[in-house]
C-alpha cells in the first residue's frame, strides 16, 4: 500500500533529523506503524515475542523490517531478530543495535561492533513530559539546561531509556532512571558502574535520542 502524504513526510522528516544526528558508522531508520506490520515479523521473531496485543506485535514488526533493512546495508540477509530473556533483540556477531517505537512510530539503529560497540535508542512524541513521570526520571545531576525548556524532560527520559539499551549488553546491569547521570549540555551520560555513554538526539517531527559507546568507553 502507498502511503499517505501525510505518513511519507512524517517518515522523511524524521529520518532526515536521525541521519543528522548520527554517527557516520550509524545506520538509522523510521517507519510509521501500520495496519499488517506485524506481518514483517518472521515466524521465528513471531515465536520468541510473548506480546499478544495486536498493537505491540505490529509496532514489533515495523521495527523489524527497519532493522532488516539497515542489515541488509551491512550484508546480513534473512537474520531474525529474536527477543532475548532480557527484552533486548538479539542481533548477529559483529553488530550492535536498537529497537525502538512510541504508539505511532518505530525507529531502529544498527553499527558494526569495530566502530560502535554498543547502541540505544528511543522515539517519544514530541511534546511535555507529565510532571509526574519528570519526578521519576529526574536526579539533581542532570543537566538539561542546554535543551528545548518544553521538551527537556522528554528528552531525559528518552535518554535515559537508550543509554540502558546501550549500556546492559555490556554490564548485564538492571538500571533505574536514578541510576544514569545524563549531560544534555555535554551530550553524554554515565551510568552507576561507570559506563559512559555518548547522546545525540532530534526533537522534530519527534523526540528520538542515540546513545552510543565507542570502542574506548569504559
Amino acid at each position: 500500500m502507498t502511503p499517505s502524504p501525510e505518513i511519507a513526510l512524517a517518515q522523511t522528516s524524521l529520518l532526515q533529523a536521525m541521519i543528522a544526528i548520527a554517527p557516520a558508522s550509524v545506520r538509522v531508520g523510521c517507519r510509521v506503524i501500520s495496519d499488517g506490520d506485524e506481518a514483517h515479523l518472521s515466524p521465528e521473531e513471531a515465536h520468541s515475542i510473548p506480546a499478544r496485543q495486536p498493537a505491540m506485535r505490529r509496532a514489533s514488526g515495523a521495527a523489524r523490517w527497519i532493522a532488516h533493512g539497515l542489515l541488509t546495508e551491512l550484508g546480513v540477509n534473512d537474520f531474525a531478530i529474536l527477543r532475548a530473556p532480557s527484552g533486548a533483540p538479539a542481533w548477529p556477531d559483529g553488530i550492535t543495535g536498537s529497537l525502538a517505537h512510541d504508539d505511532d512510530m518505530a525507529v531502529a539503529t544498527v553499527a558494526l561492533v569495530g566502530h560502535i560497540r554498543s547502541l540505544g535508542i528511543d522515539v517519544e512524541p514530541a511534546q511535555p513530559l507529565p510532571d509526574d513521570i519528570f519526578a521519576l526520571v529526574a536526579i539533581p545531576s542532570d543537566r538539561i539546561e542546554a535543551a528545548d525548556r518544553h521538551l527537556a524532560g522528554r528528552i531525559l527520559f528518552a535518554a535515559k531509556e537508550a543509554v540502558y539499551k546501550a549500556a546492559y549488553p555490556l554490564d548485564r546491569e538492571v538500571l533505574g532512571y536514578e541510576d544514569i547521570t545524563v549531560d544534555l549540555n555535554a551530550g553524554h551520560a554515565t551510568t552507576k558502574t561507570g559506563r559512559k555513554a555518548s547522546l545525540a538526539y532530534c526533537i522534530a517531527p519527534r523526540v528520538v535520542v542515540l546513545a552510543f559507546v565507542d570502542g574506548d568507553a569504559r
